[in-house]
């Protein structure tokens, strides 16, 4: 599904965003957690996202290569310095990242965009509540588990659920509005339309791009010796 429609808006969302974002970000225990607008679902979307969410496969990430695997553990190296300050157990960290990327990836979503929704709504808390009781990193609404889970709410602290519900809710809202990212945003805070929320969210992924210059460098003296032994 192309993005440009969403992402040329993003381009266009300018010094504002920025602006915003870095005013949330000085509060430090601070969150824009909103709140999923409970809308009726066609059986068949209902069923998909039901199957979406109970398969049971751990985060168990698999790789087509070697370089796709060192890759891999050097964002996630990368990504524990980026988190230190908000999650000091470094077990816990490597767990969140791990889990968060796999659910990010199994969805199709960019996992820098997953990490800045989660650093906006809950601030990385696991056991974040919002006024409207949405619940956990990624502040799912309880009636979700009602729709499309076993309707324990509970579970929405549980950090794989809690992932897997955000980014399976994500990509559903991606979906329906045709790839728009600024107004997939706006619908899983509730606020769609309205520009502080999505604002807030690009900004903060910025925090979690990730560019591989080492496998770039590498890539580079491949590139380089082939040339050679040509």
């Amino acid at each position: 599904m192309s993005l440009e429609g969403g992402l040329s808006r993003r381009r266009c969302l300018g010094a504002a965003a920025a602006a915003g974002a870095l005013a949330m970000l000085a509060q430090p225990r601070s969150a824009l957690a909103g709140a999923q607008i409970e809308e009726p679902l066609i059986d068949s979307v209902r069923t998909a996202l039901s199957s979406a969410i109970h398969n049971k496969a751990p985060p168990v990430p698999q790789f087509a290569s070697t370089e796709a695997r060192l890759a891999y553990l050097r964002w996630l190296g990368e990504m524990s310095e980026r988190l230190r300050r908000k999650v000091a157990d470094a077990p816990s960290r490597i767990e969140f990242l791990q889990t968060a990327w796999y659910e990010a990836k199994r969805s199709g979503l960019d996992v820098s965009l997953v990490l800045g929704l989660i650093q906006v709504e809950s601030n990385f808390r696991k056991f974040a509540v919002s006024s409207a009781g949405a619940r956990g990193y990624m502040q799912v609404m309880p009636f979700w588990t009602r729709v499309i889970g076993d309707g324990d709410p509970s579970r929405l602290f549980h950090m794989q659920t809690n992932l897997r519900f955000g980014c399976v809710i994500l990509r559903h809202y991606l979906d329906r509005e045709n790839g728009d990212l600024f107004m997939t945003l706006g619908r899983y805070n509730g606020s769609r339309g309205k520009a502080p929320y999505p604002n807030a969210v690009f900004a903060n992924q910025r925090l979690w791009a990730y560019a591989d210059r080492e496998g770039d460098r590498e890539r580079e003296k491949d590139r380089e010796r082939a040339r050679s032994s040509a």
